[in-house]
């Protein structure tokens, strides 16, 4: 069976033949930030380059249109004529520019602020002058949005995921004399997760009594966690479980019938603010039927050394053997009850 949901967190479904395409261009910021990085670049590039060489192509117009690649032509030929080339009392709209290369460069130079100082708008053309507004502004919207767009692919939350783990395997054992389903999350970094709360799910297929098959029905499980309700307090790993009681999607789950229940998913949900950022982070784990394990526990990775707590990351998904009854939920409930 394919996962719903990832070990990584990676959500395993792909998106076909979607008719109204346009929608992706009314958020373009997103849509942005949401392509691969090879992607953006080349567009951040091609955004940068194509700019140039428009303004480029404006200015070798403005100065074509003046009259100025004449006279730089003239002083090439005859540099005797003024001190630039040209009649006296000729003033270029653009100094220094006699070809579309020099136009490119000088679009460069207005467009990044470099400012060579070889050439240079005058006072004679009030066209140049509107064209070097212009491109001015189009140049800070370019940067605004290029710049904001890779800085929030650099910022991503998923990349503060990346630091939050949980236990490969989850396990099945008795606690308070209950069945629990049982898991292990950490955080890695020092930075904390404000706010953290946890949530699971069983995904699985499923039919209704009028015979509609859901392949994918996703229902909430209640889960516990020492400090009570879905907020959790991740400053160090923390043991999360789910008591299987008669409201539980794994009441009538046994050690024998568990790895034949090969639909069964279980989905494990972690969000938080990152401490640092402020950005809401989501990491995502799940566990099959063959990554549960029946009796065993999550051995203790929390020490008292120095008058400070250590963890041991070594042993964060080691277990131990535990006694546990080979029964389901349902059937432990009806024995304590006879008893």
């Amino acid at each position: 069976r394919a996962r719903f949901v990832g070990k990584n967190g990676a959500c395993n479904v792909a998106h076909k033949n979607i008719r109204e395409q346009g929608r992706f261009l009314q958020d373009v910021f997103t849509t942005l930030v949401d392509l691969k990085w090879p992607h953006t670049l080349l567009i951040f590039t091609m955004s940068f380059l194509c700019s140039w060489l428009l303004f480029g192509m404006v200015w070798w117009l403005i100065a074509f249109a003046h009259g100025d690649l004449d006279h730089s032509t003239r002083l090439q030929r005859d540099p005797g004529e003024g001190a630039a080339g040209a009649p006296a009392g000729f003033v270029p709209c653009v100094t220094s520019i006699h070809s579309f290369t020099s136009a490119f460069l000088f679009s460069i130079e207005v467009q990044v602020t470099i400012g060579f100082g070889g050439r240079m708008v005058t006072e004679e053309c009030p066209a140049a002058i509107l064209v070097l507004i212009v491109q001015n502004i189009v140049g800070l919207v370019i940067n605004a949005i290029m710049l904001g767009c890779i800085f929030m692919k650099t910022s991503q939350a998923h990349r503060r995921a990346e630091t939050l783990i949980f236990s490969k395997h989850a396990v099945i054992a008795l606690r308070e004399g209950k069945l629990c389903f049982m898991l292990r999350v950490g955080d890695l970094r020092k930075s904390m997760i404000i706010s953290a709360t946890i949530r699971m799910q069983v995904v699985k297929k499923t039919a209704s009594l009028e015979g509609e098959v859901v392949p994918l029905n996703q229902i909430d499980i209640q889960m516990e966690n020492p400090v009570g309700g879905n907020s959790i307090f991740l400053v160090s790993p923390l043991i999360i479980y789910h008591v299987i009681d008669k409201n539980s999607p794994l009441y009538d789950i046994s050690p024998m019938n568990l790895h034949h229940h090969e639909d069964l998913e279980i989905i494990v949900i972690l969000e938080g603010v990152v401490e640092t950022t402020g950005i809401t982070t989501q990491a995502r784990t799940s566990y099959l039927a063959d990554e549960i394990l029946w009796g065993q526990r999550f051995v203790p990775i929390v020490a008292e050394e120095d008058g400070r707590y250590s963890v041991d990351y070594s042993k964060f998904g080691n277990t131990v053997k535990v006694p546990t009854p080979s029964c389901t939920a349902r059937q432990l409930e009806e024995d304590k009850s006879i008893m």
